[in-house]
């Protein structure tokens, strides 16, 4: 055993020579060390700080953003809710694991979440806003003015709201939000405002006005058809006041799918088949 010591000690002895033999090597190492040692103490003394009780999640404080009020959040129910599953203290805690665990209640729309020394958070919250009902008053699907999708009963949205009807393809919320705003805006001069708008999957859709009055459109995918919808609608404005003329307050439905007029459909049983092929025809030679 003497012998394998005093080999290591030769060993040892060879390797550490150079170093002996330059204090300026010796100084440097020496440093080096002290400066591991401190980073690692304090290290060691922030974790040991980090697991005291005093840093435990304790308080959860729940706020809307500046503008709204919060209409469909049950505060205390939602604080047991997200103390349960919160994972961590104030230094340990994962924000973005909350800030999802928040947005995927119903009604939030976005959270942001932040710390608050020492052991708190404040969760700030961005509550859905009903713009429209989706594919039917049952279907527990609504939609809001950005045309995202979220779900919803009718009978938890505040009384006297106005909800839009839309229907159409999953995909395309934005879609008929956008054709929405552009409707309304047509339709303004008549006093009217959309009250229901359907997109088919080929992109043919047609609204209801306030009114009572339907208006087919047709397709409306590429740019150049968006602009003849504007010339369609421009020129069912423009000859709307002989149309009242000849057929005041009788009119339910108008088509716009036609080139170069527009046809429409008149309430009145009472008018022949023959009688409304007639007019529909004087409509579009004069347009």
């Amino acid at each position: 055993m003497s012998n394998f010591m005093d080999r290591f000690g030769e060993i040892f002895a060879m390797l550490m020579s150079p170093l002996w033999n330059y204090p300026e090597r010796m100084q440097k190492l020496s440093r080096f060390l002290m400066q591991c040692f401190a980073v690692m103490l304090v290290l060691g003394l922030l974790v040991w700080l980090g697991q005291r009780p005093v840093f435990t999640l304790k308080q959860i404080q729940i706020e809307p953003v500046v503008g709204q009020s919060l209409k469909h959040i049950n505060k205390s129910m939602v604080k047991r809710q997200i103390a349960e599953t919160v994972q961590g203290n104030f230094f340990s805690v994962r924000l973005e694991d909350v800030k999802r665990g928040f947005e995927s209640m119903p009604w939030v729309r976005h959270a942001n979440v932040r710390r608050v020394w020492p052991n708190g958070l404040i969760v700030s919250i961005e509550e859905q806003q009903a713009f429209g009902t989706w594919d039917g008053v049952d279907s527990n699907t609504l939609i809001n003015k950005y045309g995202e999708l979220f779900a919803g009963r009718v009978s938890e949205v505040p009384d006297g709201a106005k909800l839009i009807d839309f229907h159409g393809p999953e995909d395309a919320g934005r879609e008929v939000t956008s054709l929405y705003e552009r409707a309304n805006n047509w339709f303004k001069p008549w006093g009217a405002e959309v009250v229901s708008l359907a997109l088919t999957e080929r992109y043919a859709w047609h609204i209801k006005l306030s009114n009572g009055m339907k208006v087919e459109f047709g397709r409306d995918e590429e740019s150049s058809d968006k602009n003849l919808t504007e010339e369609r609608v421009s020129r069912l404005l423009k000859y709307w006041p002989q149309v009242q003329e000849r057929w005041a307050n009788r009119v339910d439905v108008v088509d716009l799918r036609y080139a170069n007029g527009f046809a429409v459909h008149l309430a009145s049983a009472s008018l022949k088949k023959s009688d409304l092929d007639g007019k529909k025809s004087e409509l579009d030679r004069k347009s």
